[in-house]
């Protein structure tokens, strides 16, 4: 793996980059017509599901949190609730998490985020030595170690994927 530059990156890249991570960045042509991005991600870059992993955000009973699955499954609600110590979790305005976050829907990662979110990252992601999430935009994914990313989100690990 080799570090990418700061310059010209984006809010993702850039937090890597200052933090001194090892991380290579895999750009694929983005089809305006996906609507599965993480599933659109994995099939130009010849990535099994289970490594790639999406960026939702959730509203919980203290504000908006920020689950990372694998694009192989879903989103346990129920479970991302628990993990932040709550009851109910729902899916987030795509709007409202654009403007929190800075991204837009499909490009959104859970580095550089405007505002820092509670993170919640799928344990299945220390199955692997290195994972592949949204480099903050559409056609840009950022592979690198699962501690990288838990580190610099400050994230927990939980069981929030389920089988899609």
């Amino acid at each position: 793996m080799s570090k990418s530059k700061g310059k010209g990156g984006t809010p993702a890249t850039m937090a890597l980059t200052k933090a001194k991570a090892e991380f290579t960045l895999h750009p694929y042509e983005h089809d305006a017509a996906a609507q599965a991005y993480g599933e659109e991600a994995a099939d130009a870059l010849g990535v099994p599901y289970e490594r790639i992993f999406k960026t939702l955000v959730a509203e919980v009973e203290s504000g908006l949190a920020v689950a990372v699955v694998p694009v192989a499954g879903r989103l346990d609600l129920k479970a991302l609730a628990a993990a932040l110590d709550g009851k109910r979790a729902a899916m987030a305005d795509a709007a409202k998490v654009e403007r929190v976050t800075g991204y837009v829907v499909g490009g959104i990662s859970p580095l550089g985020q405007r505002k820092q979110l509670p993170t919640v990252v799928d344990s299945s992601a220390l199955d692997f030595e290195t994972i592949y999430f949204s480099a903050g935009k559409r056609g840009l994914q950022i592979e690198t170690a699962p501690a990288n990313l838990i580190t610099l989100t400050r994230a927990v690990t939980a069981p929030i994927g389920k089988a899609g």
